[in-house]
């Protein structure tokens, strides 16, 4: 018996060598194409993270500010009079400690004797104008600082904070002092609480602050307020009134503020305000240059060449009080 014998080939399935190749090839090519997309996605949300803080910041700034000027001279039934020590003001309070005196003869936190008009509003740039507040230190170069002190209402029925300073007015009569005083005795008067605030920049280590200085009775005008981070830059121009008609016929710097508009003495007063601020990121991004020019108001800003985005706002204030005062 004769058995045949086969002979079978096993035969193998694969890739060969340049298939395995061209594989290769198009998948680093797909694996390109995420890596990018991926990096694309990142980039998109690290700007629009960092263009909302920016308008975030802004806008809290912006406000805080707003607020605080639009009530600028507000020295409730006294507004529009001056105060004269001596004549129609007491000062029962103690001199302020760590007082920030600003310029002009008048212009502490509290009224004096002299016959100058006590001003409720002043500025300088820092490193610019010729004099500045000797209580602050370390304030950027050329930013504005901006002075104002208003009464804070409504009034009060009992003014026995012992850290405030407040005012007792009729609308001939004014008594400053302080709430760990006894209230003193004025027929027909009320209580308002008064504060003293100078809004600057310093930074806090390479991240700039807007920054506020408040009133307190023990430790003066040494407490401070870290507002928002960021603000890197702050210009003011003040409104000017030359015809009497209580509107702003130009907007000047500060360079341009004569002792007559400071102390509202004729009929060219600050009316009103326009503020613009220069927002910065707080954190670097080196995917990106910024080669920017900026305005603020009548301040060009150099393109900084940094890996910082920055924004420019800006509001008008109208300050209802000078008006109010000639009207």
């Amino acid at each position: 018996m004769k058995y045949m014998v086969s002979n079978f080939k096993t035969s193998q399935s694969g890739m060969s060598l340049v298939e395995l190749m061209v594989a290769m090839v198009i998948g680093l090519f797909l694996t390109a194409g995420v890596f990018t997309m991926f990096s694309m996605s990142s980039s998109n949300v690290t700007t629009t993270s960092q263009f909302n803080n920016l308008q975030e910041n802004g806008r809290i700034a912006l406000a805080i500010m707003e607020r605080d000027i639009s009530q600028l001279a507000f020295m409730g039934d006294m507004t529009g009079t001056d105060f004269v020590v001596g004549s129609n003001t007491t000062i029962n309070s103690a001199a302020v400690p760590n007082d920030c005196v600003g310029g002009g003869v008048n212009n502490a936190t509290l009224p004096n004797a002299t016959a100058s008009h006590f001003r409720r509003i002043w500025g300088y740039e820092a490193g610019v104008s010729g004099v500045s507040f000797n209580c602050l230190s370390g304030v950027k170069t050329n930013t504005d600082v901006l002075q104002i002190k208003r009464f804070i209402g409504p009034n009060t029925l009992s003014p026995t904070t012992a850290s405030r300073h407040y005012v007792a007015t009729t609308s001939s009569q004014a008594i400053f002092f302080t709430g760990n005083q006894v209230t003193p005795v004025l027929a027909s008067s009320r209580y308002w609480e008064y504060q003293h605030h100078i809004y600057f920049i310093r930074d806090d280590g390479d991240i700039p602050v807007l920054r506020r200085r408040t009133l307190t009775v023990a430790n003066g005008m040494n407490n401070e307020e870290q507002l928002v981070e960021g603000i890197e830059n702050f210009r003011v121009l003040y409104g000017i009134d030359d015809d009497g008609d209580d509107m702003p016929n130009r907007y000047v710097p500060v360079a341009s503020v004569d002792t007559v508009m400071w102390d509202n003495q004729s009929f060219q007063r600050v009316v009103a305000i326009k503020l613009y601020i220069l927002v910065r990121s707080v954190e670097q991004d080196r995917t990106y240059t910024n080669e920017t020019k900026y305005l603020l108001g009548d301040k060009i800003i150099s393109p900084p060449q940094d890996n910082f985005r920055r924004k420019v706002m800006s509001t008008t204030v109208v300050l209802e009080n000078p008006v109010l005062i000639r009207s």
